[in-house]
């Protein structure tokens, strides 16, 4: 018995093919360099770049307050009047007689006169209240606070003065020769008093203000305020 030939070779498979071709890349050509040129000025620069060469930042406003105290107090005054009012008229409506207040009010409004002591009196207060609630519609409010200069017209910052005062006293005293510093923030003007405890007074306000200067100017305000410095010299 002889075995039986061997079975013809199965042909590859595409995939078979392709795994075996080798992968070779094809040699590009060399490039010839550019020529020199002159560099590009006019080319605009990055946003951040631009921003770090020119960082003067744009001028804000003090944010305005929402006034929710005064304004919770007009609208429960209001409410409770609106309410007593409306519940006294449904109450005679329905057949009750009118409540003793609302009486006594209809009363006194048709019997004093305009000159009266009273009715000037309540004239004076309601015109003290329209007056008040005017100015807080048209003033911005949260004085304890100071706009800072921001980067882009949409930004708003501030900084409260209680924490501008802190930084300033903080710089104060690292100035050599003083012992105690006190430091007062206004909108416009900022007050500074040390006690000087060795070197020259003279020296140590030039010092304090050029160090005042400096880290005024590092908060980066929207209005700088005038630093004003006064020393005194302690000999406890």
């Amino acid at each position: 018995m002889t075995p039986d030939p061997d079975p013809p070779a199965r042909p590859s498979t595409p995939s078979a093919r392709r795994a075996t071709v080798p992968m070779t890349k094809e040699p590009q050509e060399p490039q010839e360099p550019a020529e020199p040129g002159p560099p590009d000025h006019e080319a605009p620069l990055p946003p951040d770049s631009a921003a770090g060469e020119h960082d003067t930042g744009h001028r804000t406003h003090r944010p305005w307050s929402a006034r929710r105290t005064p304004a919770a107090l007009v609208a429960s005054v209001i409410l409770v009047a609106a309410a007593a009012a409306l519940f006294d008229v449904v109450a005679v409506r329905a057949g009750r007689p009118a409540a003793a207040w609302r009486r006594h009010l209809a009363d006194e409004l048709a019997t004093r006169s305009l000159d009266d002591v009273w009715v000037l009196t309540g004239a004076a207060v309601a015109a003290a209240l329209g007056i008040w609630l005017i100015a807080l519609a048209l003033t911005p409010g949260l004085r304890h606070r100071l706009p800072l200069r921001s980067p882009a017209p949409g930004l708003r910052a501030s900084l409260d003065r209680d924490g501008a005062a802190d930084l300033l006293r903080d710089a104060a005293m690292r100035v050599p020769g003083v012992s105690t510093a006190r430091v007062r923030v206004r909108r416009h003007r900022v007050k500074a008093r040390a006690d000087v405890r060795f070197r020259d007074p003279q020296q140590v306000k030039d010092d304090l203000t050029t160090v005042l200067d400096e880290e005024r100017d590092q908060l980066a305000l929207a209005r700088p305020p005038h630093i004003v410095v006064r020393v005194r010299q302690r000999t406890d």
